[in-house]
């Protein structure tokens, strides 16, 4: 399978399953779609009545050189992965290198998009103890095999308020790291509005990553992201980021936002975070109820796709300029990227990945927390709903029939399984809107990094 598209000046075709990506002129692009249903007389005949500048001789030049790329694997490379999908997963049954621990069920926040609900997920308030929290760290190294490089996420509603009990977690974890033979890497995500100096030093020696979330325009972000009294919270966490930010050197953090009904001209706002000074940047798409005000529309469709084409001239832009900034679903390496495991498997949730909640529960992740159905043990006990692990290991991208078809299904690995169960009631099924994004970001990806790569 192919996949051709012009995009910045550039004529791209992608093979699908060798994972190729090639740069073609005018003449090679149409001699390439024609190439499969038709014989080589027909494609000759119907691209020398297209283009009578060319020669006959260079037309078949052109031709055979499609004709090698076929031969070498290149283009038109046949599917090979699927007997793989199941087996691979296999591999790794039992193994988790991951977890997100739900460090506080509550928020000092009352965001009107909250996929959680201000933090509880339908649930009470809730913060995570220490002896529950370590029991959650024992369970991922109890778990996790031989692999010796180990994720924890902190996550809430807002983690910093219970901001003790994630030190002294990372505290014990550093503690058991050498006699285990284990790496911690540790992420916080937080509105910002509990940062402060004794939050950014901690940050910055323990975490790997911080996760920032901010809208961008001031107008957007208090629309939504607002305390329990209605008040914008903007003003309050700016200059907090922008000190966090400086104190990290500018490096391994993101400002997260998310893009919604009120501003699919997002474009503006990742703007307002690099007019701020922040170049790490990641603009998500609301996922709520269709009834939700919030909600995206298909009269927003062509606004953000527009607005993905014009971020990628942006990034190219500032490239020029000697100010790169980085945009999170455009990081994309032709060379060598996701090996065939993730691009088969996809995010590993449920399976490899778990989230834990306050009490110590097990779902296979955030978005799935409070759906009872879904819970699949506890951290003492371990994995106890086995039928409902089961169905995430089968959730690859030879899952999804939708799937089979589509250009992007190694790229996507089959899409996010919340999203889906959301979207159609089943973990192998396809949220429609949401592909449609996916399917434009990847685009635009890889038109950036063809013209990295080339110096363009």
């Amino acid at each position: 399978m192919i996949h051709q598209y012009k995009q910045g000046g550039y004529n791209i075709v992608l093979d699908i399953c060798s994972g190729s990506v090639h740069v073609v002129d005018e003449v090679a692009y149409d001699i390439i779609a024609l190439f499969e249903n038709n014989s080589r007389e027909d494609v000759l005949r119907i691209a020398g009545e297209k283009y009578p500048e060319i020669s006959a001789e260079e037309l078949a030049e052109c031709y055979d050189q499609v004709l090698e790329l076929k031969q070498a694997g290149k283009l038109f490379a046949e599917d090979s992965f699927e007997p793989m999908a199941g087996e691979l997963k296999q591999k790794t049954a039992g193994v988790v290198k991951a977890l997100c621990l739900h460090i506080a069920h509550t928020c000092n926040l009352n965001c009107e998009y909250c996929f959680a609900s201000q933090g509880k997920y339908h649930g009470e308030r809730a913060v995570m103890s220490f002896e529950v929290g370590k029991r959650a760290l024992d369970f991922l190294i109890e778990n996790s095999g031989s692999r010796r490089n180990l994720e924890v996420d902190f996550f809430g509603g807002e983690p910093l308020m219970n901001f003790q009990v994630v030190k002294d977690l990372v505290a014990y974890a550093r503690s058991v790291e050498q006699q285990k033979g284990k790496i911690f890497r540790f992420t916080l995500t937080t509105n910002g509005i509990l940062v402060d100096d004794d939050v950014i030093e901690w940050a910055n020696r323990e975490c790997s990553n911080v996760v920032l979330s901010l809208d961008g325009r001031k107008e957007i972000h208090d629309r939504y992201r607002v305390d329990y009294a209605g008040n914008g919270s903007w003003e309050k966490i700016v200059p907090k980021f922008q000190k966090f930010v400086e104190a990290r050197g500018g490096k391994d953090y993101y400002m997260r936002g998310t893009f919604t009904h009120a501003n699919p001209d997002f474009l503006n706002d990742i703007q307002q975070m690099l007019d701020l000074g922040f170049t790490e940047l990641s603009m998500e798409p609301v996922v709520c109820a269709d009834d939700d005000p919030s909600a995206l529309t298909e009269e927003d469709l062509p606004i953000i796709m527009e607005q993905y084409e014009k971020l990628a001239e942006k990034m190219l832009e500032h490239d020029k300029l000697g100010k790169p900034f980085t945009f999170y679903h455009y990081m994309i390496d032709l060379t060598g990227g996701p090996c065939i495991y993730k691009r088969i498997s996809g995010c590993g949730s449920g399976t490899e990945y778990m989230a834990v909640t306050p009490w110590g529960d097990l779902y296979p992740c955030h978005q799935f927390v409070g759906e009872e159905r879904f819970r699949l043990g506890d951290i003492w006990e371990g994995v106890t709903n086995t039928n409902i692990q089961k169905e995430f290991a089968n959730c690859n991208v030879y899952a999804h029939p939708e799937c089979r078809d589509c250009w992007a299904r190694l790229y996507c690995s089959g899409g996010c399984a919340a999203n889906a169960y959301h979207a159609t009631g089943n973990v192998t099924g396809v949220y429609e809107y949401g592909c449609k994004l996916f399917k434009k970001r990847m685009e635009c990806a890889i038109m950036v990094a063809v013209a990295r790569t080339r110096g363009e």
